[in-house]
């Protein structure tokens, strides 16, 4: 079972979090996921967990000893990652979502505000992630992001069988189409290979539709991808095609 604490100020955020995917995890006791509220680790009765920056500024940041307190306690002796999410951090992708599922325990640590007292950073925090190159209110959606991604990583979380192995990105390439049933809609149709029960020639299909649509899509992502030659040269032909 893989655990995973969550430290912010509106756990109430997190109620998608228990439905769909992430309940069966839960319910099947794969995931184990724990919310924390930063509140309940203040020193006053306000409950304050902000003040305003050294130096002048806008905005106020989140103090250093009501967030390392609240990370310590809930990490106990345990020697795990300990992840901000944040727009400064590394962006996040396919690569380090499997990596992380391979970790039995990690916490999130959900900013807020204008930002996080640097110290918390050198004390305790392990990795800093992004979601992308924008800025969100609260760090909250973007850990939601982040556990959908490394949740379903979980072997026996999805359905299918070797379903994450075949998800876009997966192999570094996006997913082809998918049909299913009516054949026929308004005139359009479901390519002949995909119901001719020649799972080889099938097979090469949806490869060759992963490659066409990755083309079209996120030519950026053919740079890294393991081609054979075959599929380079079809790949040639959708590049002269296109021209």
């Amino acid at each position: 079972m893989m655990r995973i604490d969550v430290l912010t100020l509106f756990p109430q955020i997190f109620a998608p979090m228990h439905a769909s995917m992430m309940w069966k995890a839960q319910d099947h006791q794969l995931l184990d996921l724990q919310l924390h509220d930063i509140r309940d680790y203040t020193q006053n009765k306000h409950r304050t967990v902000d003040d305003t920056p050294y130096g002048g500024g806008g905005g106020m940041l989140m103090r250093v000893d009501v967030v390392v307190a609240a990370v310590e306690a809930v990490r106990g002796d345990d020697i795990c990652p300990v992840i901000l999410l944040s727009p400064q951090g590394r962006v996040f992708n396919h690569r380090i979502a499997v990596e992380l599922s391979q970790q039995p325990r990690l916490i999130l640590v959900c900013g807020h505000y204008e930002g996080i007292d640097e110290r918390v950073r050198e004390l305790v925090i392990t990795d800093d992630i992004s979601i992308g190159d924008y800025v969100l209110t609260g760090g909250e959606l973007a850990a939601m992001v982040l556990m959908d991604a490394i949740v379903r990583q979980i072997p026996g979380v999805l359905g299918a069988e070797g379903g994450a192995d075949r998800e876009s990105h997966a192999d570094g390439l996006l997913e082809g189409a998918h049909y299913t049933r009516p054949a026929e809609f308004r005139g359009l149709g479901v390519p002949e290979v995909l119901k001719n029960g020649n799972h080889g020639e099938i097979d090469r299909w949806r490869r060759l539709d992963s490659i066409r649509r990755t083309w079209h899509n996120r030519p950026e992502l053919l740079r890294h991808a393991a081609l054979t030659d075959a599929e380079k040269y079809y790949l040639a032909t959708l590049a002269m095609n296109k021209k």
